[in-house]
């Protein structure tokens, strides 16, 4: 069937701490909106960690000194232009070319790292959307920030930035970006094929039947006068009865971001998988899924490539099916994505 976009309405409210029209650094020229927030009300990084040990206080700091061993220094959007040296930087940002690894924000003093200012476990993805930078919800004391993300189409997106202790001051309103998207997910289960509506008005029977019909007799792909056929399309057979349509609610994929300010990058999910792999993280198993979670005609899917840790009833789970998830989502932006 004909999947839907299906996403909270975007109704927050202009808040007092939203800079509008405020710039991220020094080449910003024309830089996105910027809503500040403090450490209190950044949710910080506690249940992200709790979806991969039981034992917080004593597993990342034994991994954070692991990571540094093959820490290597992403270059953002300064992949083709002089990236500030070591001197001139505050911060410095290590992360790993390992699927699933850590990013750490360092502080940085006379050229050498002094203090840990951030650490987040991250999830490399090839998958991605482009789109505007609308918004960038952000705590510089903690050197992270929340993209707010909106498609060409209308479709709004919230990710948590991996790279903005690097890219901030980079960032331009109006420019389109390829943004890597990836997920954590606290869990990961198969959606519900009991979930099915049936719709019996004859008006919206007729108009569900003629859309598939016309879409299929045009190579899967929506004509442009697609509302003048449905308004023109006949039955072949107009004496037999508009049977009543049964949607199987758990065969849609489906976007629905956070409303709380600051957290509007943890997210419900559902969609199809598309692929499935496994890999490690400091000695633990990760199950990791391609899921396509929005899928309309005229639109590349948006997919994402989500990790958790794996467990028994991930190894039921197939390509094809459809699954239900809590996500942190997170997106990527470097310079070599990008096309002009």
């Amino acid at each position: 069937m004909t999947t839907q976009r299906y996403q909270y309405t975007d109704n927050q409210q202009t808040h007092s701490n939203d800079n509008s029209g405020s710039k991220l650094g020094t080449n910003g020229v024309n830089a996105p909106t910027k809503v500040s927030l403090n450490c209190e009300q950044s949710a910080g990084h506690g249940d992200h960690w709790d979806i991969l040990t039981n034992d917080v206080a004593t597993d990342v700091p034994n991994w954070l000194q692991q990571a540094i061993e093959t820490a290597v220094m992403p270059r953002g959007l300064f992949a083709n232009q002089s990236m500030p040296s070591r001197q001139e930087q505050d911060n410095l940002l290590i992360a790993s070319n390992e699927l699933c690894h850590i990013n750490q924000v360092l502080a940085m003093a006379d050229g050498k790292p002094k203090s840990l200012v951030n650490a987040y476990p991250c999830v490399n993805s090839p998958y991605g959307v482009t789109a505007k930078i609308e918004r960038v919800i952000a705590c510089d004391d903690q050197q992270e920030a929340i993209l707010r993300l909106v498609t060409a189409d209308g479709t709004v997106i919230y990710a948590f930035d991996q790279f903005y202790a690097l890219n901030a001051s980079q960032y331009e309103a109006d420019k389109s970006y390829y943004v890597n998207l990836s997920a954590w997910a606290y869990g990961i289960e198969p959606s519900n094929d009991e979930e099915v509506i049936r719709i019996e008005d004859q008006d919206a029977i007729r108009y569900h039947r003629a859309f598939n019909d016309i879409v299929a007799k045009n190579g899967g792909t929506p004509p442009d006068d697609l509302d003048a056929q449905i308004e023109a399309w006949q039955p072949d057979n107009p004496d037999e009865p508009l049977l009543p349509v049964e949607i199987n609610l758990g065969h849609m994929c489906a976007y629905l971001f956070g409303e709380t300010l600051g957290q509007e990058d943890e997210a419900w999910c559902q969609g199809q998988v598309l692929g499935k792999q496994e890999t490690e993280f400091f000695g633990q198993t990760m199950s990791v899924f391609d899921v396509a979670i929005l899928r309309e005609p005229d639109v590349s899917p948006l997919v994402v490539r989500m990790a958790t840790p794996a467990d028994d009833a991930h190894a039921s789970i197939e390509v094809n099916d459809y699954i239900q998830a809590n996500i942190w989502l997170q997106g990527a932006i470097y310079e070599e994505n990008q096309n002009g």
